[in-house]
């Protein structure tokens, strides 16, 4: 391994970790102020121009927080800005996005046999996307049809349907929902950016000039707030998503990406009713147990196994290596796999096994059938961008294998 090569993966740990790390604090703060602020109690007694109160305990203190509805009668000299969780978030994963799709964009961005494009060309699709995005949402929010909380939302959900759709006509599935990911941030961060905290400067410079704040300023934070708040468990489960190729590598990608965004909604309504007015309603997690159930319906129907079902049925091999159709799925893997999953990989660029899962002689093969049948077979996710151009007629092949030897059949 060249000290390059060393250095780059070094380095790529270490933002990966930074973009963990910083997430978590956005998102921590965000959860926070979302429950402080449905949280809120009115009573008379409170001071002019205050919302609402809380109480709280924690570390074996008490916190008495009042919020204000615009601003208080007094700025006070010191104010903690909640803004860098999120910049350092969007800055770290946009690092990321550079250094694994766009550096690696023959591997993890570009599936030539989806949408057969140049580098460059498939990076500055993803830049554009990106863009796109936070305009049509900004305008969407700030015209007629922002006043419409409802409407809006359903609005939105079209596009992010659309955009999944549209990903995963141009790019690898893993890096499909990758982009879904880096959409949804993307919008969010430039919410804080933008909005949020723009217009709590304004606040702040009109107070310092002695001017009443406009308080339509704080309406259009708050909405924006609520809009991060709903999005966050999607982009939880897109930033870990490329562990997961039964999500983003079958025929139905788009359609899963979809109702993840309607599971991460209603986990969310549930937590914000609860801390709003104490009311439990437990269908939400009823209705997001459905919606995951067709998600795993969806993932069992790749494109390649109408035929493969049929196949599999007479098999009756006891192991792996053992069975009638190892000689031809091993042949498919030591074709397709063993140039990046040998001691000695050939293919330029890598330079050791990835994961260390090695595929070069029978045994191994057998020993990783599961993985296979996970990653090739019911799934399109290995080779990366399909870089070998396994056919679907191997990954048919690889299904019969796998299903002769489990007895299990496509759902």
């Amino acid at each position: 391994m060249t000290d390059f090569t060393l250095f780059w993966e070094w380095m790529a740990f270490a933002v990966r970790w930074t973009h963990v790390i910083v997430g978590i604090a956005w998102i921590g703060s965000s959860f926070y102020f979302i429950a402080l602020d449905l949280g809120l109690r009115k009573h008379a007694d409170l001071p002019a121009g205050v919302q609402g109160e809380e109480w709280q305990v924690h570390g074996g203190g008490f916190y008495h927080i009042n919020k204000y509805m615009v601003a208080p009668p007094n700025l006070p000299e010191h104010l903690v800005w909640f803004k860098w969780e999120s910049y350092s978030t969007w800055l770290t994963g946009f690092a990321m996005l550079i250094i694994v799709y766009y550096a690696g964009a023959d591997l993890f961005l570009i599936d030539r046999t989806v949408f057969d494009v140049d580098a460059p060309v498939a990076i500055a699709i993803s830049l554009a996307s990106l863009a796109l995005g936070w305009v049509l949402y900004d305008l969407l929010c700030k015209s007629p049809l922002g006043k419409s909380q409802n409407g809006l939302m359903i609005v939105l959900f079209a596009i992010l349907l659309a955009m999944s759709w549209g990903y995963m006509q141009v790019f690898t599935g893993r890096a499909a929902f990758l982009h879904m990911g880096a959409f949804t941030a993307t919008i969010m961060s430039a919410n804080v950016f933008f909005i949020i905290i723009p217009n709590q400067k304004k606040i702040v410079a009109s107070m310092k000039a002695g001017e009443a704040p406009d308080p339509a300023l704080g309406a259009q934070s708050k909405q924006r707030s609520v809009h991060n708040n709903y999005l966050t468990l999607p982009v939880l489960f897109f930033m870990l998503s490329n562990h997961y190729p039964l999500a983003f590598a079958t025929e139905y990608s788009w359609a899963i990406a979809g109702l993840i965004f309607l599971i991460g909604v209603l986990i969310r309504h549930f937590f914000n009713t609860m801390h709003s007015t104490g009311r439990r309603e437990y269908w939400t997690f009823a209705l997001a147990l459905v919606l995951f159930i067709g998600i795993v319906w969806l993932s069992s129907y790749p494109k390649t196994q109408a035929e493969a079902e049929e196949a599999a049925l007479g098999a009756t091999a006891q192991t792996f290596l053992e069975d009638a159709h190892f000689q031809q799925a091993s042949q498919i893997v030591l074709g397709r796999c063993s140039m990046c999953h040998a001691a000695e990989p050939a293919y330029e660029g890598v330079h050791m096994a990835p994961k260390d899962v090695r595929l070069d002689t029978p045994e191994l093969i057998a020993e990783h059938a599961r993985e296979i049948y996970i990653q090739s077979a019911r799934s399109h996710a290995m080779p990366p961008g399909n870089v070998s151009f396994m056919t679907d007629e191997e990954r048919q092949m690889l299904t019969v294998w796998y299903q002769s030897v489990t007895g299990e059949r496509s759902l």
